[in-house]
This record gives structure tokens, sequence and C-alpha cells, in this order.
């Protein structure tokens, strides 16, 4: 795999809330509408594609059976920037990409989440917080 050398960008600082409660990643076959199960508050994503269907949300809400990843943390970037603001998602997940920790990346009309391992969490805060991010008061 090849390099790809970006332009020099200023990363900006970001404030970030871990959610409560552990969040699932899951898989539904194409055309499937969102289903009641995965509504509700915390964060809920349902994502439609020609090959699949993806239903970000909490894991105690998805029933037996359903394809899913279990054992994530949902962060919200709670700093508010314009919607094209360069550099907000890259300066969340450079730190702990670097760092060889796997994400998931949801975005928002006003918002960014990254969805990291919850047993790598306490990890992602440190690296976070090393990269001038500041944690939010849920943060372990």
């Amino acid at each position: 795999m090849s390099e790809v050398t970006l332009p020099s960008l200023t990363l900006p600082s970001l404030l970030l809330e871990p959610l409560p409660h552990g969040y699932s990643i899951s898989k539904l076959t194409p055309g499937s509408p969102a289903p009641d199960w995965a509504l509700g508050d915390g964060c809920v994503s349902v994502t439609a594609v020609e090959d699949e269907t993806s239903i970000v949300c909490r894991s105690d809400r998805v029933p037996d059976g359903v394809a899913r990843s279990d054992g994530w943390t949902a962060v919200k970037v709670t700093t508010l920037f314009e919607l094209d603001e360069p550099g907000v998602v890259l300066a969340a997940v450079k730190p702990i990409s670097q760092a060889g920790l796997g994400i998931f990346v949801l975005s928002t009309y006003y918002r960014d989440y990254i969805l990291v391992r919850t047993a790598e969490m306490d990890r992602a805060v440190r690296l976070w917080t090393d990269a001038g991010h500041q944690i939010g008061d849920q943060a372990r």
C-alpha cells in the first residue's frame, strides 16, 4: 500500500464525550427498513446502501440472531463546527489510528461520533488527551 501525502492542515482541538451504554454495529439485508428495535435514546444510525443496511444503536436493543459486532463505546465530538469544516474527523481519528486502534465513524449534520472498542477506551482517552483534546465528564 502506498502512502498518501496531504497538504499541511492545522487540526482543531476537540471536546469529546463518551456516551453511556455499550453500542453494537449490526448488519441487515439490503433494503431492510429501519427496525423498531433500534430506535430510541442514545446514538442511533441507520445507513442503507445497495449491498447492506447497517445499524448502530445501544447493544441492549439488538435482538438475538442479528449479525452484529458488540463491545463498542460511542464518543461524541461535542465541539460544533461548520458542516464542511476540514480536519474535524481527522483530528479525532488520527491519534488513535496511529496507535493501531480500530474505529468506526458516524457523521450527522451537526456532529461526528467515533466508536472505539470499549476494551480500548482507557488507551483512546490517553491518546486523545496527549493530542490536546479534552474529554467530557463521562470519560473513564
